[in-house]
């Protein structure tokens, strides 16, 4: 198979910092030519998104490791859309464009000309994509907000952690990624609409919508039983057991056992076939009212083994998996194996490391470095007509 499933398809992104560009992130891997659109600099103010100077690793000036995660196989197009010669640019870019995508305030979008009343009536079919804190209606629509604000508001901080512990949210800012991997879906979705039907739209998401939605099944609980889960020991699971983390010789173990075959397989490699009999752990309710009966018998024999030993009694058989550290996570033979980790030719970091995109589309992708600043503003321009002079005037006017 050769192409990748997005060859073909161009996309404007307006975008900064985290969950935007991660969104457009899985459209370039994915093939498309994402064109990232980036303030540029101004006497007393720096151009670019704002994570080429995020810390504490950089690769020289304007570019740093937080950026190069989330911005590879991208071009980059400095343009001040606040300016009416830069909103004119962007029109001009339009025609060969597919969707338009932001991560701006919720305000912002119809104030910059980046949403469908603004661009629908330039091209019909054009996408636009909308990425914001709380969305572009209603009381919060500028507000400003990031990931730990929604795992506070959303309940996460109040279900992460063990049972009495100080509220705590999860290590990594994964309403950032999954709101992004929405947002790349959303776009997704509304181009292949706009290909039935030769008309566009505007499609919106923002991270407050994707926390709450996360919640899933027990805001369903919730909703309908009034019944609100909370931490469980060993981050367990909230109705099965066992379902958790397991202590054993060098460490910890998770397993989940969350069928009978499985509850009935651990008890067997342990070597207590007969739990699974105990009218105590007989059946899910009684594993859950017991539950601390039953790691009162099982953790002296889990501690009988490492961690890698009891992979190698489990495997295949009962679901368990190591409890790794960060730097024992990303060393992972598996995960090497799998092809998870990826290099790019950064001019900075020859064989620059990086973690793959995890869908394979059966071709991969030739992996380029995230831009630098602007890069591709007079290769874009010239495409669409703006002679070499007219180029240095914006440039020297601060429109590009």
């Amino acid at each position: 198979m050769t192409g990748l499933p997005l060859d073909g398809v161009r996309v404007l992104s307006v975008e900064q910092y985290g969950a935007g560009p991660f969104a457009s992130l899985y459209l370039a891997d994915m093939g498309a030519e994402v064109i990232k659109i980036e303030p540029p600099t101004a006497p007393g103010r720096p151009g670019g998104d704002s994570s080429r100077r995020s810390g504490p690793h950089f690769l020289g000036e304007g570019d740093s490791h937080f950026f190069q995660t989330f911005n590879r196989n991208k071009r980059s197009l400095t343009l001040d859309l606040k300016r009416a010669e830069g909103r004119e640019i962007l029109h001009a870019l339009l025609p060969g464009a597919d969707a338009v995508m932001n991560n701006l305030r919720g305000d912002q979008p119809a104030k910059l000309g980046v949403d469908y009343d603004a661009l629908g009536g330039l091209k019909p079919a054009i996408v636009c994509a909308h990425l914001s804190a709380y969305g572009r209606t209603g009381a919060r629509a500028g507000w400003p907000g990031y990931d730990f604000l929604m795992q506070a508001e959303a309940g996460y901080l109040s279900l992460t952690g063990e049972p009495g512990a100080p509220p705590a949210r999860m290590g990594l800012s994964i309403i950032d990624y999954m709101t992004g991997v929405t947002t790349a879906f959303a776009l997704v979705a509304a181009l292949l609409a706009a290909a039935r039907t030769g008309r566009g739209r505007d499609v919106d998401v923002s991270l407050f919508d994707v926390a709450m939605h996360q919640l899933s099944y027990p805001a369903t609980w919730y909703l309908n039983e009034g019944d609100a889960i909370g931490r469980r020991p060993r981050s367990g699971h909230p109705s099965v057991v066992p379902c958790e983390t397991m202590p054993t010789k060098d460490g910890w173990i998770f397993v989940m056992c969350v069928l009978p075959k499985f509850w009935e397989g651990l008890a067997a490699a342990l070597g207590r076939p007969d739990l699974p009999r105990d009218p105590r752990f007989a059946d899910p309710a009684g594993r859950l009212a017991n539950r601390d009966a039953l790691m009162a018998i099982l953790d002296p024999l889990t501690k009988t083994r490492t961690t890698a030993e009891w992979m190698e009694v489990f495997a295949g058989t009962v679901p368990a998996a190591p409890v790794l550290d960060f730097g024992a996570a990303l060393d992972n033979p598996f995960f090497r194996e799998r092809g998870g980790v990826r290099t790019v030719p950064h001019p900075v970091r020859p064989g620059f490391g990086m973690v793959a995109n995890p869908i394979r589309a059966g071709a991969a992708p030739d992996d380029r470095p995230a831009p630098a600043l602007g890069a591709d503003t007079d290769a874009l321009l010239r495409e669409i007509g703006v002679a070499p002079a007219r180029i240095r005037a914006l440039r020297a006017a601060g429109v590009i």
